[in-house]
């Protein structure tokens, strides 16, 4: 236990120590640095983004990250920390975003704009990969938006118990507790599929 917040510790990887690092290094200026968290921290991000947004996913990311980058200088803490402050950040925006969309209806690309869009490389690894991500992301956002928000950020994100409850401004239980929840019902839904 942590004397000071009475939280389980959780035992800190390389992993977790390199992007401590570079976050550090980031904040002291170094861009490479940055790169090498973002690198870190995106991809994850951006899933549990694309279960929240959906196909606006990238566009909230790029707003977080915007957000990210400009209050660096007042993050403190470790890498553990900072995938948890980024989560943090990035699910704010995404709340606004959705409020946004709610409040005025966006028109739908137009057929033939959506052809002439370059591909971003069409190998069929890449078709593969997202069809298998878009999958698993539609079989989680079919959850109750609890379960769904707690599976996307212990398990796409990667955050401890405790930071995903700070996340979400809920008790870590409550969220340990919607996890499994998720977990469960999301391994009822592939076994009921025969997979």
């Amino acid at each position: 236990m942590d004397e000071g917040t009475g939280h389980r510790r959780t035992p800190t990887t390389a992993h977790d120590l390199d992007l401590g690092s570079a976050v550090e290094r980031a904040r002291a200026g170094d861009e490479e640095a940055f790169a090498q968290a973002y690198r870190t921290v995106a991809p994850g991000l951006l899933g549990y983004l694309r279960g929240l947004v959906g196909e606006d996913a990238e566009d909230v990311a790029s707003d977080a990250w915007l957000e990210i980058a400009r209050d660096l200088g007042r993050f403190r803490g470790d890498g553990a920390g900072f995938r948890g402050w980024t989560a943090t950040i990035a699910r704010h925006r995404a709340l606004d975003h959705l409020r946004r969309a709610r409040a005025r209806p966006r028109p739908a690309l137009l057929e033939q704009d959506a052809l002439e869009l370059p591909a971003a490389g069409d190998t069929a690894g890449e078709a593969l990969d997202a069809l298998s991500t878009d999958r698993a992301l539609a079989l989680v956002t079919g959850l109750p938006r609890e379960q769904a928000e707690a599976v996307l950020l212990r398990v796409v994100v990667g955050l401890d118990g405790p930071t995903a409850a700070r996340v979400l401004g809920k008790r870590p239980g409550a969220v340990r507790s919607a996890a499994h929840r998720g977990l469960k019902r999301l391994a009822r839904e592939l076994k009921a599929r025969g997979r």
